[in-house]
């Protein structure tokens, strides 16, 4: 099997105010913020372009449950559909099923402290 993780994809937390926490950001730390929060661009070993995702959310959003944290990480992955079935083979609890878009496919698993966690297998090219 390849790589599991090949980098943080995203920073999710909750917000009382998502609105206001990007605007502050913005404002004081410069991030360049839209609708979902803010995109930094890096480039990998091999030079290719790849993306991380800062993102508040809701107070109440229930997108990080059935984790009872008010965070959520979600990592670059290689190959999710195997890395799914190995991590079921391994004993890991699956969140519900994967999902695909044109910027990704995306899985979520439970960590050993009850924590979801996304997975996130990347089509970069489809953000620019």
């Amino acid at each position: 099997m390849k790589k599991r993780v090949t980098g943080i994809g995203g920073l999710f937390f909750k917000s009382e105010d998502p609105k206001a926490s990007k605007d502050w950001y913005q404002k004081h730390l410069g991030f360049n913020t839209d609708d979902y929060g803010s995109t930094f661009w890096w480039k990998d070993k091999q030079g290719n372009d790849c993306s991380t995702q800062w993102s508040p959310f809701a107070e109440k959003s229930k997108y990080f449950e059935p984790s009872k944290k008010d965070f959520m990480f979600n990592y670059r992955v290689e190959n999710l559909v195997e890395l799914l079935k190995e991590l079921k083979k391994e004993g890991v609890t699956i969140v519900g099923e994967m999902q695909e878009f044109e910027y990704g496919k995306f899985g979520w698993i439970l960590d050993n402290e009850g924590n979801k966690i996304e997975l996130w297998e990347p089509i970069d090219a489809a953000f620019k």
